[in-house]
């Protein structure tokens, strides 16, 4: 293994990371500020056992504490730069992270947790389970959240059974009082029945991935088919009307604002779906990587109290369908065009023909004044029609 480029300080106190104020030294050999060694023993009164915080050498009662005036002294006279007073920026405690349990003045980021000390260790914490042969015994697992959650809170055990008839994570002092006669199993054989069912959640999960994509893809050719249709309506309507008179400009422009505005109303109940459909598999994709990240966790516990949470979550919708209409709602205007411009040839002579013989209007009497009189009635009301609308 190579060595650190970095060497620890010798001088500097293995709690607070900077170098020692007032150092003491333990029985065991280990050195640290007073204060640090202090605040650290304060928090194991409650067990009345004290250890020293780098080899977990034990002590029956609260060692006194007396000054190394050896230490101190060389502290003082060493020179150069002091050791940095803050751990690396990756040791930094990140919300979400697990704190280590063993820091005192400064809470470092956990990176392994001891299922024999029921405990989280930071790097700096974890050495002596590398180096001393009293926890050579001890498994170590990766984090995944707090070592309390993993222990028995009547029995302070760790919980390593599974009981099948309330549906939870137990210890063994609980298999032997109040689960005494439940169908109970050890967590890692539950976790592998539980395992088995995490196929079929898969499968779902991959069928709505598929049936949702392709309904998106469906969805995206319809907008675009929309889209065409509307800007070739829309095209057709101002050929059309540039071939009509100049009374007609401005019924034009109202008719294009119509065509716009159902074209805006269509196109958006279809992005209203496309954001509906990429939700959906944003959401199958999240359970899936949930399932694949929780699947390849060591910790039996963790898995067993995460895996019920993503069982009960609500399968996802895949019997709705996308409503995708086969025809477009913009092709009665192009029939509405192709009619309006062979009408309008007549009704332009038939304007031609009337502008000639300007009088009051008498009621019809002939076939040709009939069919003048009603291009004339039908000119009127398509030039009112987006009035009407």
């Amino acid at each position: 293994m190579e060595e650190c480029c970095t060497e620890p300080d010798p001088l500097s106190c293995s709690i607070c990371f900077d170098r020692l104020k007032s150092p003491v030294t333990l029985h065991c050999g280990h050195s640290y500020c007073m204060d640090c060694v202090n605040g650290y023993w304060d928090q194991e009164n409650h067990r009345g056992v004290y250890s020293c915080p780098q080899c977990r050498r034990t002590f029956s009662r609260r060692p006194v504490l007396n000054k190394n005036t050896v230490l101190a002294d060389l502290a003082e006279k060493v020179s150069g730069p002091e050791p940095p007073t803050r751990p690396a920026v990756k040791d930094e405690v990140c919300p979400g992270d697990v704190e280590c349990d063993f820091c005192t003045v400064r809470k470092l980021k956990a990176v392994k947790s001891c299922l024999v000390c029921l405990a989280s260790y930071c790097a700096t914490h974890l050495e002596p389970h590398y180096v001393s042969e009293a926890f050579k015994r001890h498994t170590l697992v990766e984090i995944t959240s707090s070592m309390q959650e993993k222990i028995c809170s009547k029995h302070d055990k760790l919980l390593e059974v599974y009981c099948r008839s309330d549906g939870q994570c137990i210890c063994l002092l609980c298999v032997m009082d109040e689960h005494k006669g439940h169908d109970t199993v050890s967590a890692a054989a539950e976790r592998k029945d539980k395992q088995k069912e995490f196929g079929k959640k898969k499968l779902t999960y991959l069928k709505g991935i598929q049936k949702k994509e392709k309904q998106l893809q469906q969805l995206k050719q319809k907008i675009k088919a929309l889209q065409f249709s509307g800007d070739a309506a829309v095209d057709q309507n101002e050929k059309a009307y540039a071939e009509m008179v100049r009374m007609a400009d401005e019924r034009r422009c109202a008719t294009k604002d119509l065509i716009r505005v159902q074209q805006k109303a269509v196109v958006s109940r279809a992005e209203a779906l496309v954001d509906r459909l990429e939700k959906d598999i944003s959401e199958l994709r999240k359970g899936q990587d949930d399932l694949k990240q929780l699947s390849l966790t060591e910790d039996h516990i963790h898995f067993l109290q995460s895996c019920q949470a993503i069982f009960d979550c609500p399968e996802a919708d895949l019997s709705s369908d996308v409503d995708i209409e086969q025809q477009t709602p913009f092709d009665f205007v192009k029939r509405a065009i192709s009619d309006l411009r062979d009408r309008m040839e007549n009704v332009s002579i038939a304007i031609a023909e009337i502008s000639q013989t300007i009088q009051a209007d008498p009621d019809p009497q002939t076939r040709q004044e009939f069919s003048l009189c009603e291009s004339w009635h039908f000119l009127h009301e398509l030039l009112c029609l987006p009035y009407k609308l």
